[in-house]
């Protein structure tokens, strides 16, 4: 039995006051509890659906329950103590397999990125044998198996034997670039664009190498998730919240405006950081998923299965179309 105690102290839950100001008492649709990582770009939506009032008039209270860590989003989800969270889809998949019932709408497209120095004397993938390549996360992070899987279709073998892979943290990876510690870094979309802001380059990105692996169109692989089961007791809820969610991507992919008032939580170092930023952000606001983005997933899931096994996906996970919110779907 799991307390729910040592669940909140684990993941450093801490419930915030609710986004936007209101009354005690719920709005007609009721409140929704959404998980934000701190300094997550989750945060500059929120903040913009908050500053327009986007929630109140798609009829939604939304509380925003501030989670420490990329892992505490998923423990709350699962100790019912948020009602959606943003993740990646294959974990959701891994959960359904074990069942969970849950729901993936994509958040954002934009994926991470191979970064070096913009003169240095990396200018192609062969250039990187012998050399030293900063990984953000593990051994069976996602962007590394698509990385590897790659490799050996392009240059006829792997990139963890021909180059010296270092693992770590995002932050950490990016900051041994900086410092020539090492000679690349594949690294996550928001460190991608802080590099390309201090002068770095993208020598290839994971859009690439979904291309070249016949993954296309690139499905997005963060989202927003959440039970099957909150489709049901809060159908409005969630309705208005997409609503909401759509109405401030559509303002932040038009408006400059808009954007800048977020400079604050997003803590850019220079106008050219800052410019990447919201480059990225633009560039991965997601298109609705549909037939053909379940489709790529399906043939992303294989490649993770056979490339990563059950370390990565999970024993005995299955590809489930239904995790994915579609048109017309709940």
């Amino acid at each position: 039995m799991i307390d729910r105690r040592d669940i909140l102290k684990s993941a450093a839950v801490l419930p915030l006051a609710a986004l936007l100001p209101g009354r005690a008492a719920a709005s007609p649709a009721g409140t929704l509890r959404v998980a934000s990582l701190k300094f997550g770009s989750l945060n500059w939506l929120l903040e913009t659906i908050k500053t327009e009032g986007m929630a109140e008039k798609a009829g939604v209270k939304l509380e925003v329950v501030e989670v420490a860590s990329n892992q505490a989003g998923p423990i709350a989800l699962l100790a019912d103590e948020v009602d959606v969270i943003v993740s990646d889809w294959t974990w959701a998949m891994r959960q359904r397999g074990m069942g969970q019932k849950l729901k993936f709408r994509p958040y954002s497209s934009s994926l991470g990125a191979i970064m070096v120095a913009k003169d240095g004397p990396v200018k192609s993938l062969a250039d990187l044998e012998g050399k030293r390549l900063g990984v953000a996360g593990s051994a069976i992070d996602k962007s590394w198996v698509l990385l590897r899987a790659y490799s050996r279709k392009v240059l006829g073998r792997d990139i963890a034997e021909s180059a010296t892979p270092i693992f770590g943290a995002a932050p950490l990876v990016a900051e041994e670039l900086k410092n020539a510690r090492i000679d690349a870094c594949l690294n996550f979309w928001t460190f991608a664009a802080r590099l390309e802001g201090a002068g770095f380059r993208p020598l290839l990105s994971v859009d690439d190498m979904f291309a070249k692996l016949g993954i296309e169109p690139a499905p997005p692989l963060v989202g927003f998730v959440w039970r099957e089961e909150t489709s049901e007791t809060k159908q409005k809820e969630l309705q208005a919240f997409f609503s909401a969610i759509d109405a401030g991507n559509q303002l932040l992919a038009t408006s400059d405006a808009a954007f800048e008032r977020l400079k604050p939580l997003m803590n850019a170092k220079s106008d050219a950081e800052y410019f990447a930023l919201k480059s990225y952000y633009r560039a991965g606001i997601p298109k609705p998923w549909g037939e053909k983005q379940t489709e790529s997933a399906h043939r992303l899931f294989d490649l993770l299965a056979e490339q990563g096994g059950r370390e990565l996906i999970g024993n005995g996970t299955t590809f489930d179309q239904n995790l994915f919110y579609g048109s017309g779907s709940r």
